[in-house]
């Protein structure tokens, strides 16, 4: 069970201070839902609208909704035992990490778009910025960053421009 951050302190971090803004949720196993990870996830970005920590436009909160979704499902999906997410925002980044227990690295599918469902790290890698995994002896951790600037590539702010699945 998570506690929603509106009843927490996120760490008793004020606005002011310039340090990385965070929070975590830990799901015991068959516990985690991806609708609990995105409500999360828009209470910390409610919390540090707040605080006066950076605000975040619309397109990117939902483009930010998505990866956390998509990630999650995949740690439900694919890993058993419990699993967890960190949210870190600093005035540049926003970081979404999930940790499982599964060892095997996730990896974007072709796109197909006859096929249903596969198409998650792909959805996570065009929405972001950058896409770390780190396999652990344990399970792993994989992060989505997503730039809160725009990036050099002139790119639309929180990554690329989402490509059509169905050609045209």
């Amino acid at each position: 069970m998570v506690t929603p951050l509106r009843k927490q302190t996120a760490d008793g971090q004020s606005g002011d201070d310039g340090a990385p803004l965070r929070y975590g949720a830990i799901w015991e196993d068959g516990a985690a839902r991806a609708a609990d990870a995105r409500q999360a996830l828009r209470a910390f970005l409610g919390h540090a609208r707040r605080i006066g920590r950076a605000v975040v436009p619309s397109t990117f909160a939902v483009d930010a909704e998505l990866a956390t979704s998509e990630m999650v499902t995949n740690a439900i999906l694919h890993a058993p035992g419990p699993c967890g997410m960190t949210l870190e925002l600093t005035d540049d980044e926003l970081t979404i990490t999930v940790w499982d227990s599964s060892t095997e690295k996730p990896a974007p599918k072709r796109v197909d778009p006859r096929r249903v469902g596969g198409h998650g790290m792909h959805l996570v890698h065009t929405v972001s910025d950058k896409v770390v995994v780190a396999l652990r002896a344990t399970g792993k951790l994989v992060s989505a960053h997503l730039s809160l600037t725009p990036s050099r590539n002139g790119a639309p702010l929180g990554g690329p421009a989402f490509p059509a699945f169905f050609p045209g």
